[in-house]
């Protein structure tokens, strides 16, 4: 049977849908340190908003209901992308209902059109103007009218600009170019000042003369070399009445004549225009910067229905990366009086190593100075962006009820230490190059005491219209074994905007005329039909990481707090891992903060308690012996108070980073003299002696792995209870063995939530030891687990008192209306040994065979373009199939996006009923799935297990079970935009199986 061309509701609407006293430190006590990393009044939760996080959950008897059901406060968000004002009051309502409806509960309202190919008029519709505060005010009423909570970008696309600055004003982001020019030895110099090597931006109409100053070329250099080499000690002042400039080499050598031009840098946010007048880029480093941003929301956005609404929705104000971009050197005005006053010396004799054209250094000292005095100047932008930009524009939203949000990274900067400091931390799929670039944020929050670390999450290049589910939820399940606890999905994209095509606007795609990143999630996306079944698993797993406080046995000091650099921490990254370490970064300044204390031989005994402390020489430059004396005095303080400590490399002549003031390297190595000679601390020579380091120190980590695996976890702890969450980070390899969990109290049990069904239970079969207890771990490729361990009353009414199994023949025993069962796909005899030595032999006799089901009906909605850019027409294709292909090899499907229900009959006796149940295994199916067996649904399919327990809905003689599966877009994108999509291989989407229906026997275990 065939047919085709059906054309069926032709007329649907896609989106109806230390007290220490050196410079470096910047700290000046521990009461100082509160206040400089934001966390005395500053850094508290807005009055009258909700907590940055569900720290200690809901309660032990409410758990059970909250996991089944979780709260819009623990849901997954989206990244809701406009095309600026230009959006109909309705659709905003619908699209709230849509994301609302599919189990996600929060929004990012970003002003982003990357692939808008008409102009959209900025005047009228751009950020910030009537309309587009028109369209926030409704956007935040639906929002509010659903419980999801609406969070917004500081400005128009990123970094962060308003209009209401020019680059000549003190508001904007300002840049320090150079100009040179060549002076032989005892030849003059007589002219302009040298102009600036980089031309300034459009819109920048002022500059001024900062300096002028002359530098012998090294005997070694040229004026020609790519970077060419300076003679420290030659730099001097040169004189000028701020046109012209006449000057006199002395005879030796070659002299470069080099000036200073402070001006705007010019820089405008992403894509724009965004607005008339244009927007441009605010200094992130001054008070004058974010005094732009504050005053422009005050007298543009804040209406005083608007504040109302923030302050109701409890949401966060959202800054993305700090994607500074200028030809010359990034400046702000204050930074030399701050550097000396910070830092303890002058940087006016080292401007020529601290210059740079398009990102590079343009000199180098013939000192090996350089590179310091630059590592001194990023220390110094660290907190000048802590001081300036963070603190006051945190407090100013809290003022308003809000929360503040930021990706703390971009530049090299202190990021480990601003997410201490920010109510949420954010990092991103798409930037970040490893799990450890999430684990440096992780650092941060957990020792400022913070509870979130979001994600800018599945983003992937080249890959708009084909990313699945099921690829999404794996990257993100790996995020959370890494400390993310909130998925921000990018993201979900306004229906239309001018010049779309089908299937609706989509942010970014196309992308500079070719296939862009991320997906357009939605109604527009035929899998929206099974996107709650994914919001529910990513809601139940966001509720267990966002109760309790971390917990994590490694802190990884490194003298840089930089994040998304991919860096790792030697040997535990690749190795420690697979093991059940679990480590976190930190930066010295995080050693300053009140958290930074011992007890019981833990850091941060209330928050992460990390068991170890390790530091090697600074990865950034060349594993250089380097740490600030304030940080080597805190490591001795720890060492002392017994926390381990395992050094990595000689550390015969420290040096403290940056350039050292008069005796601070001596004062450095005394310390470190006194570090080493403590009991607590042990030093290897290089990472591959690391191991042999934990041994000597007598640790193991918390969590154990009966074998190494690519099984990751993330422990947390509420109370006496303790939250583990498990994922098999691996594509092809399973997970199956024994895993150690920390016994919380002694009568703890350990219990199974299931992030998929919603389901929690006590386990039956573990084993304890003392203060552990044993479970066995089986995960396919990409799939997770949860495990908590707490007192039996944890969840009342489940499972037998007193007893449990510790041993089972059998593959499955469980707890069943307070009764021991045993479960098996295969007739046999099994044994059963119980926790008070008895043992117990159950009969599961005759389990019928396994059946495998080839011969479907398919009945495929094709979607494909319809009136308009946003309206998709459904054709039906009816198709009888012997095995299951995938659409893309169904002669007529080939081209084929939508959702294929497939339908088959099985006649089964009465010994498939009578005592026995079954599994329905899917195999194989891409992207997602739902099943119903005789007409009722089953429970939610697990993406990376899709398996089902049917046992429930089968009965004796015919049983029609039905498979809906819903596919990505690519296939029909290919042929219906080949400019841009025709490049990409067609996708395999379907019930691919082989799909087997697998009998199982069941039987109660004798008390």
């Amino acid at each position: 049977m065939s047919s085709e061309g059906e054309v069926v509701n032709e007329d649907r609407d896609s989106h109806d849908r230390s007290g220490a006293v050196t410079r470096r430190v910047f700290l000046a006590g521990a009461g100082a340190a509160a206040v400089a990393l934001g966390l005395g009044p500053m850094g508290a939760a807005p009055a009258g908003a909700a907590p940055a996080g569900a720290a200690g959950g809901p309660g032990p008897r409410g758990f059970a209901r909250a996991f089944a059901d979780p709260a819009r406060e623990v849901q997954a968000k989206f990244r809701w992308w406009w095309p600026h004002g230009m959006v109909d009051v309705a659709e905003l309502r619908r699209e709230i209902d849509a994301i609302a409806d599919a189990g996600f509960g929060g929004v990012e309202i970003a002003d982003v059109h990357h692939s808008v190919g008409e102009e959209i008029d900025p005047e009228r519709f751009g950020w910030g103007t009537p309309a587009w505060v028109a369209a926030l005010e409704t956007a935040l009423k639906a929002a509010n009218r659903r419980g999801v909570v609406v969070d917004v970008t500081i400005g128009p696309s990123w970094p962060a600009a308003v209009p209401s600055v020019t680059p000549d004003d003190a508001g904007a982001v300002k840049e320090l170019a150079h100009g040179v020019t060549v002076v032989q030895g005892g030849r003059t110099y007589s002219g302009p000042v040298p102009r600036a090597v980089a031309e300034a931006a459009e819109g920048v109409n002022r500059q001024e003369l900062f300096a002028v100053q002359a530098a012998r070329v090294s005997a070694d250099s040229s004026p020609d070399a790519r970077r060419p080499r300076l003679v420290e000690d030659s730099v001097v002042d040169v004189a000028t009445d701020g046109e012209t400039v006449t000057w006199t080499a002395p005879e030796d050598g070659t002299w470069l004549l080099i000036s200073y031009w402070l001006r705007g840098s010019g820089q405008r946010p992403e894509r724009g225009p965004h607005t008339t007048p244009v927007s441009y880029v605010v200094d992130h480093f001054s008070r004058e910067g974010t005094s732009a941003v504050v005053d422009f929301w005050e007298k543009h956005i804040l209406t005083p229905s608007i504040r109302r609404l923030l302050r109701a929705s409890g949401g966060a104000m959202f800054e993305d990366s700090i994607e500074m971009e200028t030809e010359a050197t990034l400046w702000t005005p204050g930074l030399p009086e701050e550097f000396e006053a910070r830092l303890g010396y002058s940087l006016r004799p080292y401007l020529p190593v601290v210059v740079t054209y398009d990102e590079d250094p343009v000199f180098e000292f013939d000192s090996g100075v350089s590179s310091r005095v630059r590592d001194d100047v990023n220390e110094l932008l660290s907190q000048l962006y802590l001081d300036n930009h963070l603190r006051p524009l945190q407090e100013w939203l809290h003022g308003l009820g809000m929360k503040l949000r930021i990706q703390p990274y971009g530049l090299q900067t202190d990021a480990v230490a601003k997410a201490a400091v920010v109510d949420i931390a954010e990092g991103e799929t798409l930037g970040f190059k490893n799990l450890d670039d999430f684990r440096s944020l992780a650092g941060g929050r957990d020792m400022g005491g913070k509870t979130i670390l979001s994600s800018e999450a599945a983003a992937v290049y080249g890959g708009s219209y084909s990313v699945t589910w099921k690829r999404a939820a794996r990257t993100i399940s790996r995020e959370y074994a890494a400390g993310v606890n909130q998925a921000v999905l990018h993201g979900f994209s306004y229906a239309d905007a001018p010049g779309a095509q089908w299937p609706g606007f989509a942010a970014f795609t196309p992308y500079d005329g070719g296939v862009g990143y991320s997906e357009s999630w939605g109604p527009r996306q035929p899998t929206w039909r099974h996107a709650g079944d994914v919001a529910g698993y990513l809601a139940r797993t966001q509720l267990v990481l966002q109760t309790g406080v971390a917990r994590c046995d490694v802190a990884f000091l490194r003298q840089k707090g930089y994040a998304g650099s991919g860096f790792g921490a030697a040997w535990f990254s690749a190795t420690g891992v697979t093991h059940g370490w679990t480590h976190e970064f930190l930066s010295p300044r995080l050693l300053e903060l009140p958290s930074a204390t011992v007890s019981g031989g833990r850091l941060a005994p209330g928050g992460p308690g990390f068991k170890l402390l390790v530091f090697e020489g600074d990865a950034f430059s060349g594993r250089a012996n380097t740490m600030p004396l304030s940080a080597a005095r805190k490591l001795l303080e720890f060492a002392k108070a017994g926390l381990p400590i395992l050094v990595v490399g000689p550390w015969t002549e420290p040096s403290v980073p940056g350039v050292p003031l008069p005796g601070e390297n001596d004062e450095l190595a005394e310390v470190f003299r006194r570090l080493l000679a403590q009991p607590s601390v042990h030093r290897v020579d290089d990472r591959p002696q690391i191991p042999d380091g934990i041994a000597a120190l007598g640790l193991r980590p918390d969590v154990r792995y009966a074998e190494p695996s690519p099984l990751l976890h993330a422990r947390r702890l509420d109370g006496k209870t303790g939250l583990y969450y498990f994922v098999n980070s691996s594509d092809n390899e399973d997970v199956d063995h024994d895993v150690w969990l920390p016994r919380t109290s002694p009568a703890a049990v350990p219990h199974v939530l299931d992030a998929w069904t919603g389901e929690v239970r006590k386990l039956a079969v573990y084993a304890s030891d003392g203060d552990e207890i044993r479970v066995r771990i089986t995960l396919r490729p990409g799939e997770s687990t949860m495990v908590v361990v707490a007192h039996p009353s944890w969840l009342p009414g489940a499972g037998g008192p007193g007893r449990h199994v510790v041993a089972t023949e059998a593959a499955e025993t469980f707890w069943s209306d307070r009764e021991l069962r045993v479960r098996d796909t295969r007739a046999g005899t099994y044994s059963v040994t119980l926790s008070n030595g008895g043992r117990r032999q159950v009969d599961l006799p005759d389990v019928p065979a396994a059946r495998t089901l080839s011969a479907w009906t398919l009945r495929m909605s094709d979607w494909r373009p319809g009136g308009s850019a946003t309206r998709t027409e459904e054709v039906l294709h009816e198709r009888e199939l012997s095995e299951l292909l995938p659409w893309s090899r169904i002669p007529g499907l080939e081209d084929a996006s939508g959702v294929g229900r497939y339908r088959t009959t099985v006649e089964l006796p009465k010994a498939w009923t009578g005592g026995h149940g079954a599994y329905l295994d899917l195999g194989a199916v891409t992207d997602t799935a739902r099943v119903w067996v005789n007409g009722k649904a089953t429970e939610p399919v697990n993406l990376f297990r899709p398996v089902v327990d049917v046992g429930g809905y089968l009965r004796t003689g015919r049983n029609v079970i039905e498979v809906e599966v819903a596919g990505t877009l690519i296939n029909r994108m290919r042929v219906t935009q080949p400019d841009v999509y025709g490049g990409v291989a067609r996708q395999d989407c379907g019930l691919l199986g082989p799909v087997r229906l697998v009998p199982y026997g069941e039987a109660r275990l004798r008390p």
